[in-house]
């Protein structure tokens, strides 16, 4: 199974005089990257609520805000006077520079922790109900990542399965290669031969040492090697936890096979698609920078 790091989810709950809102936006990253924007009466919960995403969603670049919206039910509040002051100021000076005529006053009561209740505490139950939103906002981020990780599922299936084309299409053009080289050095032993006063070069010995020559450029062991990183490359994917990480490890082995076929080669066919299948494996590097 694979899963996307990018994801998104959202959950509203009520708890005493209080509505609360959970948004959660996650973006790929190689750590575990959290923001945090609470209201003041959650501080003392920051750690479970790290904890809890901790063990939830892995890693990747995580956005949480919480929102608290007063209810009918919280009659009581009174209005912070120096932080209201304060956003006051700030809102006169952009209003002169604006020229703008606009009323302050409705604005510095919706800014943030003017408006305060009495109820600054959460008890345990209220908490109760807080954690159980944020559990449905992350049960939500991993349901679309999961989605988003079928489409790259899918999409890194499909260029898989194309490099192995391309390596089984390198086998007419093997054969033809090695007999093009075989053929050439013989001729290239046959005319210098005649240059040689005295006795010809040893036959037998010219042959060992193109029998030596072609192993070192035989590319069999190296597209064995690369079928299996192939294969196991698709058995990875097929896993029940998403494992973006050790595709990575794969596909760098799956590259270094496919460098040295290309290394080897000294053909023009099999050169072309080497190119092809390099090209394959870095959009398969791509979309694993944004897996789980």
């Amino acid at each position: 199974m694979i899963k996307s790091m990018t994801g998104y989810g959202k959950a509203a709950v009520e708890i005493t005089g209080r509505k609360i809102t959970i948004e959660i936006k996650t973006l790929n990253s190689k750590q575990f990257d959290l923001n945090l924007k609470i209201p003041g009466f959650f501080r003392d919960k920051e750690l479970e609520i790290r904890n809890l995403l901790t063990q939830k969603l892995e890693r990747g670049k995580i956005d949480l805000y919480i929102t608290a919206e007063a209810t009918s039910e919280q009659l009581n509040y009174s209005i912070n006077h120096p932080l209201a002051l304060k956003y006051y100021q700030e809102l006169k000076l952009l209003k002169k520079q604006m020229r703008d005529h606009c009323d302050l006053l409705p604005l510095v009561l919706k800014m943030s922790d003017v408006m305060q209740t009495t109820h600054d505490e959460m008890d345990e139950k209220d908490w109760k109900v807080v954690a159980k939103g944020i559990g449905q906002a992350v049960e939500q981020v991993n349901e679309f990542r999961q989605g988003e990780g079928k489409v790259l599922e899918e999409d890194m299936l499909k260029r898989v399965q194309t490099i192995l084309q391309f390596l089984d299409a390198i086998e007419p053009f093997e054969k033809q290669r090695m007999d093009e080289i075989r053929a050439r050095l013989q001729n290239d032993f046959s005319r210098v031969s005649g240059d040689f006063n005295g006795s010809a070069p040893d036959q037998n010995r010219f042959e060992q040492e193109l029998i030596f020559y072609l192993e070192k450029l035989d590319i069999t062991e190296e597209k064995v090697r690369l079928l299996k990183h192939c294969q196991y490359f698709l058995e990875t994917m097929s896993e029940n936890t998403s494992q973006g990480k050790k595709l990575g490890f794969v596909t760098q082995e799956m590259g270094r096979e496919i460098n040295t076929i290309g290394s080897k080669a000294s053909h023009a066919e099999i050169q072309k698609m080497v190119i092809q299948m390099k090209d394959e494996l870095e959009k398969i590097k791509e979309q694993l920078g944004n897996i789980l």
